[in-house]
């Protein structure tokens, strides 16, 4: 009964669309409240102590520096080398974007942080080249989703912490299964620009020009490197890296491209800094709602209900995949990380998969949840930048949402593409 109660009143709460975290939290509390057995204590305890975290505070870094980087030149430069390189083929200017979102996605650690910083520029200039403004805005949506795939990624640091995996690692996984989502979603972007013959810049392809738009764009180019190569080379801790992030990205915004003013600064701390505390209300309310979940012995039970619908590893993992999917079409991210991991990576290990794969395979598959209704962040993102109803970029989005799904699928059954860089 305590476990109804627990999913019934968090169903209600959603249905009467309460944020996420406010009603994880009126869920936990609810459930205390008729059990009579837990004291309240437990649900303030686990909103303070869930968040006292190491490294949870590279998440408010990484958010941070993600809005300054966002706002200080990085992206229009980012386009401008991808634009250099494949501008001229067919479709060129939507490949061109996808790859601006991925080279930002090195930078901002979120879905929706992508799609404002990149949509902003690359939408209106997509539908004055003569792009359909529904596609180009489905397109960019997508393309956001890399934002929590290619690392850093916000929910591979909360992936981390739940599940006790070395968050460096993730990062490290996340790369070359970034790759093959975004080559993905550009193979789709080709095959639809073809159809509708929407043809290349007609500039003709020329290193000289490649390299004049890399050297200008060196300093955001730059920051994947100095992230990245820090964690693996053992310079600094992952939440160091994301401190180097913001002070990096201060000096390019301000100093070298500036595009950033100081006067601009108090705005991008007050949207960072909203950003942040709507985050760890739902990583508190979450953990809480977990532990709940733990002394109801719910995951054990859902563990051995998978188990026994099938002894076949592929049935149970696709399950979980379908799981995944549905799970991100109502319950943001972050909140279904701390909830699941506890749940499905149990399962995932009893299955034979490695930790760090099993955790690139959740992080890609809630990705998915960023362009699904009725969450589906990045259409909300994308609908706000272009103008087009949710109902109409729903339909849109409809093919880039088929082919994630079977890069998915590709991630899931070719564990190489996440342990090949790890070593």
């Amino acid at each position: 009964m305590t476990s109804l109660i627990l999913f019934g009143s968090l169903t209600l709460f959603l249905l009467m669309s309460i944020p996420i975290g406010i009603a994880i939290g009126l869920a936990s509390l609810f459930t205390i409240l008729y059990s009579n057995v837990i004291p309240l204590d437990f649900l303030v305890q686990g909103l303070v102590t869930s968040v006292d975290s190491f490294p949870l505070m590279a998440v408010p870094f990484f958010i941070l520096a993600g809005e300054i980087m966002g706002r200080g030149g990085v992206s229009d430069r980012l386009f401008r080398v991808a634009n250099s390189i494949v501008g001229n083929v067919t479709g060129g200017f939507a490949i061109a974007t996808i790859f601006t979102c991925m080279f930002f996605a090195a930078i901002s650690g979120s879905g929706p942080a992508t799609v404002a910083a990149v949509g902003g520029i690359m939408i209106p200039a997509m539908v004055r080249q003569g792009y359909d403004i529904k596609f180009s805005t489905a397109l960019v949506a997508a393309s956001g989703s890399l934002g929590v795939i290619i690392p850093p990624s916000i929910p591979m640091v909360i992936y981390g912490v739940t599940g006790s995996v070395s968050i460096g690692n993730m990062f490290i996984a996340g790369i070359l299964p970034g790759i093959v989502v975004g080559l993905g979603l550009a193979v789709y972007a080709y095959y639809y620009s073809k159809k509708k013959g929407y043809s290349g810049t007609g500039i003709k392809f020329s290193l000289k020009n490649v390299g004049k738009e890399t050297w200008e764009a060196k300093w955001a180019l730059f920051i994947p490197f100095i992230i990245l190569g820090g964690i693996y080379g053992g310079i600094f801790t992952p939440t160091e890296a994301a401190v180097v992030a913001v002070i990096y990205g201060l000096f390019a915004g301000v100093i070298i491209y500036r595009e950033l003013g100081f006067r601009d600064l108090p705005q991008v701390l007050a949207d960072s800094a909203l950003t942040t505390a709507t985050v760890l209300i739902i990583v508190g309310s979450a953990t809480a709602f977990g532990r709940l979940l733990n002394l109801e012995q719910i995951p054990s039970r859902i563990a051995e209900g998978l188990l026994t619908i099938s002894e076949n590893k592929i049935v149970i993992i696709l399950l979980i995949a379908v799981l995944l999917l549905i799970v991100g079409c109502f319950m943001e991210t972050i909140a279904s990380i701390i909830i699941l991991t506890p749940i499905l990576l149990p399962i995932g290990i009893s299955l034979g998969y490695d930790p760090i794969h099993f955790g690139i395979f959740m992080i890609v598959g809630l990705a998915i949840g960023f362009i699904t209704p009725p969450l589906g962040v990045n259409l909300f993102v994308g609908s706000g930048i272009s103008g087009v109803s949710i109902e109409s970029l729903s339909k849109a989005i409809l093919p880039f949402f088929i082919v994630m799904v079977v890069t998915l699928l590709i991630i899931i059954f070719i564990p190489q593409l996440s342990l090949l860089l790890i070593g």
